[in-house]
């Protein structure tokens, strides 16, 4: 059981809400690994030990519509995969830290519908309609898990979800929880979506990387981008997100403070603990970057899918 939760560690994708968890490997490839480590074990057998780890069978559904103009070629997305997986293994072996960031689906404060069923006497009364004129405000809860700690940080934003606003909540991260746990860490490896605030196209998030994580806290930085299409692979969305949801399933949002109570209270029985922190700034949408500061950025492309890799030194000691 253990060998096969080891391998699913870096093959796993989730839902953020349902929980659902699934793998791109078959059982008949998982069943030749574990051969391969001297575990000798049949493609039925894994099936069920899967099953154990709360793996399903499930089939495709259609529900997505096609977004992406110029999807990545198959191969394009494995070698990303096996890159971002090998990247993790050398971080963490090596004792450093590695981050899964991402935001999180964009919440009404007020006493607004939640999906999901809870135990109660009595059902709990909500507005039959979620207009946002109705609500006490937005919550953005800006997620950081830290993967080798299991352990989980949100940044609950109140006002809108920029670039400026992801990087200010990966330092708030690290002045409140990453700088103690990795006190001689000089770099560090953020794992994000491919779109979003934090996406690889966005000049903002490459720009604030720089001047207000980088180098206020003098540390090396490298990103790795999942491929697009590719957010449930991201390990922050099946391995702490999904709990959140479902810790405040058929609760109602009525204020900030209970939702930072719902996120701080969210814990499974692997060990995840989640801090929370409210931030009231006000962000702005629109802000550029020209090309000059973008010359002045201390950032490298790697060869291996130059768009999705790449790293951010700080200008006070370069790495």
């Amino acid at each position: 059981m253990n060998a096969i939760a080891e391998i699913m560690k870096y093959e796993t994708a989730g839902d953020p809400v349902s929980g659902c968890k699934w793998t791109r490997k078959t059982t008949a490839k998982i069943a030749r690994q574990l051969n391969g480590m001297g575990i000798r074990v049949s493609a039925s057998t894994v099936g069920k030990l899967l099953k154990k780890l709360n793996y399903s069978l499930r089939k495709n559904i259609k529900r997505l519509e096609s977004g992406l103009r110029n999807p990545p070629l198959p191969h394009h997305r494995n070698q990303q995969f096996r890159y971002i997986r090998r990247q993790i293994k050398d971080y963490t072996a090596n004792g450093l830290p590695v981050i899964s960031v991402d935001t999180k689906s964009r919440e009404l404060v007020g006493p607004f519908h939640q999906p999901g069923r809870a135990w109660s006497q009595q059902p709990v009364a909500v507005l039959d309609h979620d207009f946002p004129s109705d609500a006490h405000g937005v919550a953005i809860p800006y997620g950081i898990y830290d993967f080798g700690q299991n352990k989980g940080f949100i940044n609950l934003g109140t006002s809108c979800d920029t670039s400026e606003f992801a990087v200010a909540s990966i330092s708030r991260w690290w002045q409140m929880v990453g700088s103690s746990k990795y006190p001689d860490a000089e770099t560090l490896l953020i794992l994000a979506d491919c779109g979003g605030s934090n996406g690889y196209r966005p000049r903002l998030w490459k720009h604030q990387l720089q001047v207000a994580f980088a180098d206020r806290f003098n540390l090396f930085v490298k990103i790795c981008h999942y491929p697009p299409g590719s957010s449930k692979w991201n390990p922050i969305e099946h391995r702490m997100f999904s709990f959140i949801s479902n810790n405040w399933a058929a609760h109602p949002l009525i204020d900030y403070e209970t939702v930072l109570k719902f996120i701080r209270t969210t814990k499974t029985s692997a060990g995840l603990k989640i801090r929370a922190a409210l931030s009231t700034k006000r962000y702005h949408r629109g802000i550029r970057i020209c090309d000059r500061q973008m010359k002045k950025m201390n950032l490298k492309h790697y060869t291996q899918r130059p768009k999705w890799n790449y790293s951010i030194a700080p200008f006070i000691n370069v790495i």
